[in-house]
């Protein structure tokens, strides 16, 4: 136990001072990064060692093992500029056979003005993008303490009429040293092909010879774009909880991150739950990240149960500096 201790401690103080020329902007599929679980966002978004809820599966598929019976969740966000994030998850418990999971993410920018050099204030055009992730996803306990999961995602990006479309793989492993103790985790997600755009809008008109007279100036022709990877995403996390009393708990969580195209960044928070009725949360993203607009995150939580059927309502705040703020809610329902 110490030496698993020391390592991972050593791994989250070491990204601290490793500090790799960022790639920012390198990377298709950046709509994958948003994270759809409101009470782990409000916790810093440091999720790689938790497991009690659905949407833990997006931060460690290794929490695919814990799900019990039951479960669907839904997040709603106005992400910036009027964007819109949805993302919605369902969990089956199949025994013996290993647990099954299913999400749909997306991010839709509403209509957008086309313009142009020539017309700045618009065209009389209107084009939308639309950014989607369909996933499937297998997980079991191996022992009462480790679980493995895995999940497969399509990713499509579009924007007007042009897209590219790729397969993603995300990873995890969860371990608990003991009952009630603390929990450790690590997954790695966005292991896929990378892929570049294609459509109608890339193709154009021109004239091969500009400086030739009588030749055809109208030629058909087409722009062929890079091809780019998605944003391979590295966690490794550790929480621990902490019983106050008969009735209060508090848990504490951090996470260390290596991105394939940003720098090393370290997250935490905690959670304090009341009669496993009510909660408050609070974290910090991204810290030591070079040019981080991300801080300060703060959210509370609801769950009680009606005839058997357990209700979760979570929110959280994301402060996101010069972009101002983020919002989410987050709905869900097991049996």
């Amino acid at each position: 136990m110490k030496n698993t201790l020391l390592l991972l401690i050593s791994f989250m103080l070491f990204s601290i001072v490793a500090y790799p020329q960022t790639k920012t902007g390198t990377t298709i599929g950046q709509f994958l990064l948003i994270e759809p679980s409101s009470r782990i966002s409000a916790m810093g978004n440091a999720g790689a060692s938790l497991h009690d809820e659905l949407f833990s599966i997006y931060y460690n598929p290794g929490a695919i093992g814990h799900i019990k019976g039951y479960q669907m969740a839904f997040t709603h966000s106005m992400w910036f500029a009027d964007i819109v994030y949805d993302y919605a998850g369902v969990g089956i418990n199949a025994d013996e056979l290993g647990n099954l999971y299913a999400s749909v993410t997306s991010l839709n920018s509403g209509e957008i003005d086309v313009r142009t050099v020539s017309q700045p204030l618009g065209t009389g055009e209107r084009y939308t993008v639309n950014d989607i992730a369909i996933g499937i996803g297998y997980g079991k306990q191996i022992s009462e303490r480790f679980s493995v999961g895995l999940q497969i995602n399509y990713i499509q990006e579009t924007i007007w009429h042009t897209s590219l479309s790729t397969f993603g793989l995300n990873i995890g492993t969860l371990y608990q040293l003991s009952d009630e103790g603390l929990n450790i985790g690590a997954s790695i997600s966005n292991f896929g092909f990378p892929a570049k755009y294609s459509g109608q809008d890339l193709r154009i008109r021109y004239d091969q010879n500009q400086n030739v007279n009588g030749d055809n100036s109208n030629l058909p022709g087409e722009l062929f774009t890079e091809e780019y990877p998605l944003p391979v995403f590295f966690r490794v996390g550790l929480s621990m909880p902490f019983q106050l009393g008969p009735t209060s708990k508090v848990t504490v969580v951090l996470d260390a991150f290596h991105p394939s195209d940003n720098t090393e960044s370290m997250s935490m928070g905690a959670e304090w739950m009341f009669k496993n009725l009510f909660a408050l949360r609070a974290g910090y993203q991204n810290l030591f990240q070079q040019d981080s607009e991300v801080g300060l995150t703060l959210g509370a939580g609801l769950a009680y149960d009606v005839g058997g059927y357990d209700f979760l309502f979570d929110y959280a705040w994301a402060d996101y500096g010069r972009l101002q703020n983020t919002q989410r809610l987050t709905l869900g329902v097991s049996f």
